[in-house]
């Protein structure tokens, strides 16, 4: 079949596509329909089924005598540790854990704050969430005090489970007095912690309420998986909000099944028993859907790795790992190649390594530049997939189907949209804008099984995040257009499509010129306010290490460049270079802080921002350009 073939199949009949790739799942009780929309437009999939999550991840794999395949492989080139956990050592731990769990008095709907570094306890206490029933909470391990706290407000724990410490490459972060204040901080209380002492920094437990991973599980009785309904949150992860105030979106548990398991093959193109890696995090979507969810209910082999795409020890350990596991298909964020492509500009260090095994790279996360994308194909030799969802959807809403059909990679475009995802572009009063033009993107209505149905404990701030902007529509909050063959092409955010002298523009489209000169390494570009226009773009350039030639001459090429090929329209004109750009540890550049900065604007320090003294330096060379305030 092609992709043709699949996407017009569920647009004919979207019921009855979505009921045949649930009968992949084990089901305790099957659904007898798809989609549930009396409440519409809060729509819900497969609401009257029952089934379990942790069953269908872990304990089907074992039953069906695959018990002694790997089931997570352990990786952590800052300890110097590599072990590998299978399927039916993984059932037994995860159902060890559960059980303690219970033993304290929780149940299903409880709620379970997860704060751990990428260590395997951590997929063992999400699955052991999942296993009784209990609805997990991740939050990225190492988050500042107050905004775990938040967090805790929100979701109202009956337990966390937290380690005693993170590993950076250079330094120890320590977890238990970020938790302390944040339960300090916190007006509701946790009735019980759970922490797991790592042996770089052993943590001082509260009596009565912290206790020992090890200890805590000592002698209670296995959990069996407890069967919950089709529409039973699986787990609330928080994004972050405009306001300030965290999003919880909400993940359904069988509809997030039956998605996550459907793209393993047609999107990422990996059988049962293969090893797939996604070089992320579990405190993020991608380490939900990607780490955790999707290869273990697929019964893939999934990689926990604890280390950085530089730095431990070089540029190469990507490559090291893709030989030493054999990993057939490697997902990670561009940032991580910019990173490598900017210590090692030629691609010396894959010569070391045999990655023959790897079929394909994916990219998401963040705009992929054709820079990077290029020199990753070239080093690699294998096709590399952009694609693009969000932490709302839980999965691709445009992607390249490889397991269906590998359509031809049109670089800049995350390719096409999924089934399930009607896509449209759209003008400002909500009409379809022809090919070629840039507009907000939208997904027509129903979202597909495994997306968000809600925001935890806050309908009215999903229905105006999302729904009530177009009508019929859930709003993306990205930019972007179509072209002729139905390839998508995401520019912006929203916010990051500038308005020079009343001309639309998208800063991502000068971003890719940018990053196509040869000392540009990375690059931003954000818009500043500017009395005759309105607005101006500047540009942020990191150079690739190494460069010697003076900043002034690279700046001149840069501004010609952009002159070349956007044209005077864009009156692109600012540029300086800087040595790092801020970013979210996930690794999204913080464009709207550094308008906030140039603008001379108040802001609210970013939650998730890696390192703060970043912004100083940016504020610092916007100065001489007569931007930001001294």
């Amino acid at each position: 079949m092609t992709y043709k073939d699949v996407y017009d199949s569920w647009k004919s009949d979207p019921e009855g596509f979505w009921m045949e790739q649930a009968k992949a799942i084990d089901w305790v009780e099957a659904p007898t329909k798809a989609l549930f929309d009396d409440n519409a437009p809060i729509y819900e999939w497969f609401s009257d089924a029952k089934v379990n999550t942790c069953y269908n991840a872990v304990d089907r794999h074992v039953e069906a005598g695959r018990g002694e395949q790997a089931a997570i492989i352990y990786d952590s080139p800052i300890t110097h540790t590599k072990r590998s956990i299978s399927y039916v050592e993984l059932r037994n731990r995860v159902a060890s854990l559960a059980g303690a769990l219970r033993a304290k008095g929780i149940e299903k709907g409880d709620r379970v704050i997860i704060y751990m570094p990428m260590i395997p306890e951590a997929l063992e206490a999400m699955l052991a969430c999942a296993r009784i029933g209990a609805i997990h909470s991740v939050v990225f391990g190492g988050f500042a005090a107050h905004e775990l706290a938040v967090r805790i407000d929100d979701a109202k724990p009956k337990a966390i489970i937290a380690a005693s410490c993170g590993l950076e490459p250079n330094r120890v972060v320590h977890y238990k007095p970020l938790l302390d204040g944040a339960i300090e901080q916190a007006t509701h209380k946790p009735d019980f912690c759970v922490i797991f002492q790592r042996e770089q920094e052993v943590a001082e437990l509260i009596p009565g309420r912290d206790f020992n991973w090890h200890g805590f599980q000592f002698g209670v009785e296995p959990a069996e998986c407890v069967p919950v309904e089709g529409n039973h949150p699986a787990y609330i992860l928080y994004t972050s909000g405009t306001t300030g105030q965290p999003k919880g979106v909400v993940r359904p548990t069988a509809g997030h099944l039956v998605a996550l398991n459907w793209t393993m093959k047609n999107i990422y193109n990996v059988d049962p028993g293969d090893v797939f890696w996604a070089a992320s995090d579990v405190g993020w979507v991608v380490g939900h859907s990607y780490i955790t969810y999707g290869p273990l209910v697929h019964g893939n082999t999934t990689i926990v790795f604890e280390g950085k795409p530089v730095g431990t020890p070089d540029a190469g350990t990507f490559w090291r790992v893709i030989q030493e596991h054999n990993v057939r298909s490697f997902f990670t964020a561009p940032t991580a190649f910019r990173a490598i492509k900017r210590e090692d500009p030629k691609g010396e260090f894959i010569k070391k390594y045999d990655t023959s095994c790897l079929r394909a790279l994916y990219l998401a996360g963040e705009r992929a530049d054709p820079d990077t994308i290029v020199w990753a194909q070239n080093v690699l030799g294998v096709p590399v997939y952009d694609h693009w969802w969000q932490t709302e959807t839980g999965w691709t809403i445009a992607g390249n189907p490889a397991g269906i059909e590998a359509l031809p990679v049109k670089i800049g475009s995350p390719t096409v949209p999924m089934p399930g995802y009607d896509v449209q572009i759209l003008d400002d009063a909500g009409h379809p804008v022809p090919d070629g033009e840039l507009g907000a993107i939208a997904v027509k209505l129903p979202l597909p099984p495994g997306t968000l149905p809600t925001l935890w404990n806050a309908e009215e701030r999903f229905r105006k995040s999302y729904l009530n902007t177009f009508p019929g529509y859930y709003e993306t909050g990205d930019a972007g257009m179509k072209d002729e063959d139905g390839y998508l092409y995401i520019m912006a955010r929203t916010d990051d499509v500038i308005n020079v002298a009343g001309h639309r523009l998208s800063t991502g489209a000068m971003e890719e010129v940018l990053a196509s000169h040869p000392d540009v390494a990375e690059c931003a570009v954000i818009g500043v306010g500017d009395d005759l226009k309105g607005q101006l773009p500047m540009g942020f350039l990191c150079l690739n290490s190494g460069c010697n030639r003076p900043h002034d001459e690279i700046i001149k090429e840069v501004v010609k460049l952009v002159r070349d090929q956007i044209g005077p329209v864009a009156a692109f004109k600012l540029a300086t270079v800087v040595d790092r750009l801020p970013k979210t540890r996930s690794g999204k550049i913080l464009r709207a802080t550094m308008v906030k900065i140039a603008d001379g604007d108040e802001f609210k320090m970013p939650a998730t921002i890696d390192d703060p003294a970043i912004l100083d330096e940016i504020r610092a060379a916007l100065i001489p350009m007569g931007y930001a305030k001294s």
